[in-house]
């Protein structure tokens, strides 16, 4: 995890728009790309070194890519489309302190593409800039206002910064042009959530539901939102059916459990609470709230000395209380 970092301000070409500017934040995971389509666009001079350090990053081999596009840039260090790879490349890596100068550099020769632009937006994320993730998708959507993943990301940016009515724009101009998208659907109906309209919010979850029932590999996330609201409505036997679907999809997902725990905990089935909040603090120990909850249903069972180990944990962590990182725009 990276600490503090200040990224100075810089001018990008003629415009004197910044392409990236003083930012403080941690480094979290790397959002989900679609690789082939966020790679950079090529000028017209062939350059097969930046082919081979193309067809390295398709294969993940990122440091090879790396080393590859370092020596051509040896050699041709005004090249645009040298440092555009290279700072795809190191946001691939996660290290977007690093990849944002690589795209400054190479805007002083070549006018960014939407793709391009993208990723930079994408590495403010990381950076937990959502102000300046907000500018750059801006920027890239004007110029390709028909790609369905940049106004995705837009609206889970537009989410994180709590700007709802915004956020719902975007996920509905992603879903137009990509109707039955899950993942966008299932933020709709967070932000409707956010918003207050819990009936708009059920019937987006459902339908990010319904939308994947004939899908092989489906995403839990829609299931464990809706279980979540129902729950939250005091509806826990509704909520498990959902949930321990949930948990079927994506057994390594800790809030499915965390959840069951609580609905079982609602109906006074302890046995099956302690089960799936012990899963639950198995997959995300460090936090404490999950350690609490366990500590409780022990009590409740009358297993002082667990409930005591668990409790002091749970105040442990608080004690602690490590920075939040920036959520990834998943």
């Amino acid at each position: 995890m990276l600490g503090s970092v200040v990224v100075a301000v810089v001018v990008l070409c003629s415009s004197h728009q910044r392409l990236y500017g003083q930012v403080h934040g941690d480094l979290s995971e790397t959002p989900h790309v679609e690789h082939s389509e966020s790679l950079p666009l090529s000028s017209d001079q062939p350059a097969p070194q930046l082919d081979l350090a193309k067809s390295l990053v398709a294969k993940g081999e990122l440091d090879a890519a790396d080393r590859a596009v370092r020596q051509y840039l040896d050699q041709h260090p005004n090249a645009p489309d040298g440092h555009f790879l290279l700072g795809y490349i190191l946001f691939r890596a996660g290290k977007p302190q690093d990849s944002l100068p690589e795209y400054t550099e190479g805007a002083k020769y070549r006018d960014p593409s939407a793709s391009d632009l993208k990723v930079v937006a994408l590495d403010y994320v990381l950076l937990g800039d959502y102000a300046d993730a907000d500018i750059w998708l801006t920027r890239s959507l004007e110029r390709d206002p028909k790609d369905p993943q940049g106004w995705y990301y837009l609206g889970r940016t537009k989410y994180n910064e709590n700007r709802l009515e915004e956020a719902i724009h975007a996920f509905e101009r992603c879903l137009q042009l990509e109707p039955r998208n899950v993942k966008a659907e299932d933020n709709l109906g967070l932000s409707y959530e956010g918003l207050g309209r819990t009936e708009d919010a059920l019937t987006a979850y459902r339908n990010a539901i319904a939308w994947q029932a004939k899908v092989l590999n489906q995403d839990p996330a829609p299931f464990i939102e809706l279980g979540r609201l129902l729950l939250e409505q005091d509806r826990p036997e509704e909520a498990i059916s959902y949930l321990s679907k949930a948990g079927e999809i994506g057994p390594q997902d800790s809030r499915a459990h965390e959840y069951l725990g609580k609905a079982y905990s609602r109906l006074n089935k302890l046995p099956e609470a302690q089960n799936e909040l012990e899963r639950a603090v198995t997959l995300a120990p460090e936090r404490a709230s999950l350690h609490f909850m366990l500590g409780q249903v022990y009590r409740k069972r009358g297993m002082v000395e667990k409930a005591k180990l668990e409790l002091g944990r749970g105040a442990a962590l608080n004690e602690a209380k490590p920075p939040l990182k920036p959520s990834p725009l998943e």
